[in-house]
């Protein structure tokens, strides 16, 4: 199995108010089959009914919120990006779970959920790279720091 991810599925209540919530946050999704696909970076991120992914994985579905030991995380460039994002997915409808701050390791984040519970961060981390598309690029943790 090749190290990466294609496509995390986001399994939702009701798709027509998780797709609202996404798009005021500024996403552009397409649905096809009662299935809506958002094109982020070299990966896709989909909402799909909550029962119907259970279904397809055939796991049995507790209910309850989004949260399962998963966190999200969108990763921006500046700490300034992190304030304007947690406020946007404020306004849109998410639940602050943690205002933005300093962080352990040296940069700042905040937390949200959507309104299926599903927990983002959103967080400034100066010891990862940006690529130009916004991909992630982790540093050689085994080389000490300059």
């Amino acid at each position: 199995m090749e190290q990466r991810i294609s496509i995390v599925t986001l399994g939702v209540a009701d798709l027509a108010r998780a797709r609202a919530f996404y798009e005021r946050l500024g996403w552009r999704g397409q649905e096809i089959e009662q299935t809506v696909f958002f094109q982020t970076g070299g990966i896709a991120v989909v909402l799909w009914g909550r029962d119907k992914v259970a279904a397809d994985a055939g796991v049995a579905d507790p209910g309850g919120d989004g949260f399962g030991g998963v966190c999200l995380a969108h990763n921006v460039r500046t700490r300034a990006e992190v304030d304007e994002i947690m406020a946007v997915a404020a306004e849109a409808g998410a639940a602050v779970t943690k205002d933005a701050q300093e962080t352990f390791y040296g940069g700042y984040a905040g937390f949200f959920a959507d309104p299926d519970g599903h927990v983002w961060e959103i967080a400034h981390n100066p010891g990862f790279t940006l690529g130009p598309n916004g991909e992630l690029v982790l540093p050689d943790f085994d080389r000490p720091a300059d």
